[in-house]
């Protein structure tokens, strides 16, 4: 990840905020015992990065985060990712188009030192943007020895759970962790969204535990969301280490995909009512009438000037408009309205409170 940073005009060196998650700390470490545990937080905010611009990748996005703090277990990263599941199904992406990839954070049983972890992720998150001579070439300048390296790259090959135990020699903690989150993704329904891979590391470096990729089945585009386990931020500001995780989901590569697929919705500029005051001295009551539409969800564009009707039906046409809401002298003298409904021609009259 590259910081989108300059010099302003104070000759001070800013940095534009690329996520959302060390701001999320220190707001927790901030209120400190006023907020209780388990902590669940959702935020959507701009984000910004200085990377290459591609398909799915800009230098400013839209993010949605979801992060769950003060929970140790797995189960917090399967409801983490059955929130995003739930969300694909709602705007009709399936399992055939969307997977996961899932790894538990392995790399420390390979030699590599806790205090090298972060430099490691960040290394093996290019590891399909970049040829794996330049792989090796980095992971050595980080001081992991010849035996360390191809050790690691062993380890990033392996496509199953099975085998991933029979190379780390029996079961530890991240195959217990591996295989408690499948059997969760089986309670809650989205186990065919899942599948092994041992290359995610995703390039944040302060994931400590499982860390998880939605991607694109069919491979036309980058990751579409990722997250993790990151159990030791919070000490990194200087406060005592909470377990937490959380995932990221930018705005870029969905709205890609749901072009892709036909998914993605138009925006209709259709308004359903033009309400109109035939006299300037009734535009209070134009008012009134908008207002009530309004409130039962119904989208009003209330004429703010006194204008012939010659104009008003122009510019119900030039919206797409279904209704005219005329408040004339006659009708309001009995408390009510005329609504013309543009499709058929009907007209009628209606009190204001029935009005709907």
């Amino acid at each position: 990840m590259c910081l989108y940073c300059f010099e302003d005009r104070g000759n001070r060196r800013v940095a534009l905020r690329p996520e959302l998650t060390p701001s999320l700390a220190r707001l927790v470490i901030q209120k400190g015992k006023s907020v209780s545990l388990p902590l669940k937080w959702f935020t959507v905010g701009q984000c910004w990065r200085y990377e290459r611009m591609t398909r799915g990748r800009r230098r400013e996005h839209y993010q949605w985060n979801m992060d769950i703090i003060g929970v140790p277990g797995v189960m917090a990263e399967a409801e983490l990712i059955s929130s995003i599941v739930t969300f694909f199904k709602r705007i009709g992406i399936t399992e055939s188009d969307v997977g996961f990839k899932v790894l538990q954070e392995v790399l420390k049983c390979y030699g590599i030192p806790e205090n090298m972890f972060g430099k490691v992720c960040v290394i093996i998150d290019k590891i399909e943007k970049i040829p794996v001579d330049e792989i090796k070439k980095e992971l050595k300048t980080v001081g992991l020895s010849q035996e360390a390296v191809q050790e690691l790259l062993q380890v990033l090959s392996v496509k199953s759970l099975t085998e991933l135990e029979e190379k780390l020699g029996g079961s530890g903690e991240a195959i217990a962790d591996l295989k408690q989150l499948f059997s969760l993704a089986e309670k809650f329904g989205y186990s065919k969204w899942l599948q092994f891979d041992a290359s995610v590391v995703r390039g944040l470096a302060y994931y400590t535990g499982i860390v998880f990729e939605g991607f694109d089945r069919e491979g036309k585009l980058r990751a579409i969301c990722g997250g993790g386990r990151y159990d030791h931020l919070f000490s990194t500001f200087g406060a005592d280490d909470i377990p937490a995780c959380g995932f990221g989901f930018g705005d870029a590569v969905i709205v890609e995909l749901l072009k892709e697929k036909g998914l993605l919705p138009e925006l209709s500029l259709q308004v359903h009512n033009i309400v109109c005051a035939l006299d300037e001295e009734l535009q209070g009551y134009a008012a009134m009438a908008a207002n009530i539409l309004r409130e039962k969800g119904q989208s009003v564009d209330l004429v703010l000037e006194s204008k012939p009707l010659k104009w008003v039906f122009k510019r119900a046409a030039r919206t797409n408009a279904e209704r005219l809401v005329l408040v004339g002298n006659s009708e309001w003298q009995k408390g009510m309205v005329r609504v013309k409904v543009l499709s058929t021609g009907e007209q009628y009259e209606v009190k204001l409170d029935d009005l709907n």
